[in-house]
C-alpha cells in the first residue's frame, strides 16, 4: 500500500478545488440571460414612446418632404402620390425674394424673427425679474406664486379669446383703460388690426409666456447656497451685487435651456396668432406658421407650405445646433 506524499495530496486538493461544482455549467447560461434581460429592459421600456415619436412626427415629416418635391394642389391632393414631380422648384419659388411669394416669405420670416426676439427676452426679463422677488420668503408668497402661474396653466384658447374681447375696439377693456380712464391715447385704437397687431400679439405672447420662465428660474434658485448670498451681504454686496454676481452666473445652465426652448415654442407659435386674428393675419403681425398655413390650406398649394415647412426646419435645426455649440464650448473647463 502507497502512501500519500504531501505533494500528492497538495495536487489532489488543488485540482478538486479547480473542479466546478454539480450545476454550476447549467447556472451559467441562465446568468448570462439574466443580465441580458436586465440590459434589454430600458430599451423595451422607451419601446412604446419611440413608436409613438415615429408615428405622430417622423412619419409626418417625411411625408412633408416628399409633398415638397411634388406640384401638390387641389387637384391632385386627393391622391397626392401621382402629382406631377417638381423637384426643387417649390424651394426656388420660396426663395425667389424678387417674386410675390418669396417677397411674402421674407417679410413674414423677417416679422417672426423680431417677434421671437422680443417675445423670449421679456419673457425672460419678467420671469427672472419675478422668481428672485420671490426668492426670500415673506407673507402671501405663496399665493403670489399661484397667481403667477395662472397664465401658463390656463388653455391657450380660452386665453387668447379672452384677449380678443379685451383688444376690442369699441367695448374692450385695453381701450377703456388706456384712452377711457387713464387718457393715454387720443382716440381709440385698432389693436386687432393695422400696425397694433403686432403689439397686441407680443402682449398676449409674453403674458402667457413668462411663467414657464418663472417656474424654470424659480427651480434653479433652489440649487444656489444661502451661504454665498450671506458671505456677499457681510462683505457689503448689495442686492444688485448679489443678483450680477451670484444668481445670474449659478443659474447660466438653466438659462441657456430655457431661451432655447422660449425661442423654439415662440418661433413656432401657431395657436396665438390664429386664435388672435383668424385664418388672415396682419402684416405686421404675419408670423411664418400662419403665412405657411395659409401658403397650403388657403392658396391650396400643398407643395410650396411643405417646402416652406421644411425651410423653416432646417433654419431651426442650424440655429439650434449654432446655439448648442457655442453654449457648449462656454462650459468646457478650462486645461491647464
Amino acid at each position: 500500500m502507497t502512501t500519500p506524499t504531501p505533494t500528492t495530496t497538495a495536487t489532489a486538493s488543488a485540482e478538486t478545488l479547480r473542479e466546478p461544482p454539480p450545476g454550476a455549467a447549467a447556472r451559467e447560461p441562465r446568468r448570462g440571460t439574466g443580465r441580458i434581460r436586465r440590459a434589454a429592459l430600458p430599451y423595451l421600456l422607451l419601446l412604446p414612446a419611440l413608436v409613438l415619436e415615429l408615428l405622430v412626427h417622423l412619419v409626418p415629416m417625411a411625408v412633408g418632404i416628399v409633398m415638397s418635391f411634388r406640384e401638390l394642389t387641389q387637384f391632385s391632393i386627393r391622391d397626392w402620390g401621382t402629382a406631377p414631380w417638381s423637384g426643387l422648384g417649390n424651394y426656388k419659388v420660396s426663395v425667389n425674394f424678387d417674386a410675390p411669394v418669396g417677397k411674402a416669405l421674407l417679410h413674414s420670416f423677417l416679422v417672426t424673427v423680431g417677434f421671437t426676439l422680443l417675445s423670449v427676452a421679456l419673457c425672460w426679463l419678467i420671469g427672472t425679474a419675478a422668481a428672485v422677488f420671490m426668492q426670500d420668503a415673506f407673507r402671501g408668497r405663496g399665493l403670489l406664486r399661484t397667481l403667477f402661474l395662472v397664465p401658463y396653466a390656463l388653455p391657450v384658447y380660452a386665453a387668447v379669446i379672452t384677449w380678443v374681447f379685451m383688444f376690442q375696439h369699441d367695448n374692450g377693456l385695453v381701450n377703456h383703460v388706456l384712452h377711457d380712464q387713464l387718457h393715454l391715447t387720443d382716440q381709440r385704437s385698432f389693436w386687432l388690426i393695422g400696425d397694433n397687431s403686432f403689439y397686441a400679439l407680443l402682449t398676449v405672447s409674453v403674458w402667457k409666456g413668462w411663467p414657464f420662465a418663472f417656474l424654470i428660474v424659480t427651480a434653479g434658485l433652489q440649487n444656489i447656497p444661502r451661504e454665498l448670498y450671506e458671505a456677499a451681504a457681510l462683505d457689503g454686496a448689495g442686492v444688485w451685487q448679489q443678483v450680477r454676481r451670484i444668481t445670474l452666473p449659478s443659474l447660466r445652465p438653466v438659462n441657456q435651456v430655457l431661451v432655447l426652448v422660449l425661442f423654439l415654442w415662440t418661433f413656432n407659435d401657431f395657436n396665438t396668432p390664429y386664435v388672435l386674428f383668424g385664418k388672415s393675419a396682419p402684416a405686421a403681425a404675419d408670423l411664418i406658421s400662419v403665412h405657411i398655413y395659409q401658403a397650403s390650406f388657403v392658396t391650396w398649394n400643398f407643395g410650396t407650405g411643405s417646402a416652406m415647412s421644411v425651410l423653416l426646419l432646417l433654419f431651426l435645426l442650424v440655429v439650434t445646433g449654432g446655439y448648442l455649440l457655442i453654449t457648449s464650448r462656454g462650459r468646457r473647463p478650462a486645461r491647464g
